[in-house]
């Protein structure tokens, strides 16, 4: 049965003022920070060491500081936050999975983007995966990501929170107008 956007959003908001109140505000994107080291410390077993003192660092200055919370957390992360990350992506796919996957209006590309990109498949893979990177990148260039920063950020009722939506979405309509101007 399809929730509707009102509940899906309200179901939102309780489920990041839980984890605020409860455990800790919700960020995702230094999880692919942490991902990124594990790998690298699987490549390369001196890339993450762990002191006489028994703290961690690295020969990887962004995971060393903060006396080496990050590489901590790859050497160990089995942690609230990147196990959050892949519950989301279990939970997304039993989600399609119990609703009996993807409708086949799902599986259609939209009207619009048809219009300003035509039917390629691999083209919208391709301009998905920029544009997320893109945003990832932002996120860690500004120390934090769309969820830290914006939900739950305003939530808090931290003014970075409310700067950074305000950023996002005076860059993401121009952006939107420029890309999609051709109408259906």
């Amino acid at each position: 049965m399809p929730v509707s956007w009102r509940a899906g959003g309200v179901i939102l908001g309780v489920v990041f003022f839980l984890a605020v109140l409860l455990v800790k505000p919700i960020g995702v994107s230094t999880q692919f920070v942490i991902f990124d080291a594990i790998v690298g410390d699987l490549v390369n077993p001196e890339y993450i060491v762990q002191t006489d003192d028994g703290n961690y660092t690295s020969t990887n200055a962004y995971l060393a500081k903060s006396n080496g919370k990050y590489a901590k957390n790859a050497s160990n992360p089995l942690n609230y936050s990147f196990v959050f990350v892949l519950a989301m992506m279990v939970g997304a796919a039993i989600s399609a999975k119990l609703r009996g996957g993807l409708s086949a209006e799902e599986r259609n590309m939209p009207a619009l983007w048809r219009a300003n990109f035509g039917d390629s498949s691999q083209t919208r893979f391709i301009m998905a995966f920029l544009g997320g990177f893109i945003v990832l990148f932002g996120a860690r260039l500004a120390g934090g990501c769309t969820s830290g920063h914006m939900m739950s950020g305003m939530m808090q009722t931290a003014v970075s929170g409310y700067l950074f939506a305000a950023g996002a979405f005076l860059t993401a309509i121009p952006v939107a107008l420029v890309m999609f101007r051709k109408e259906v």
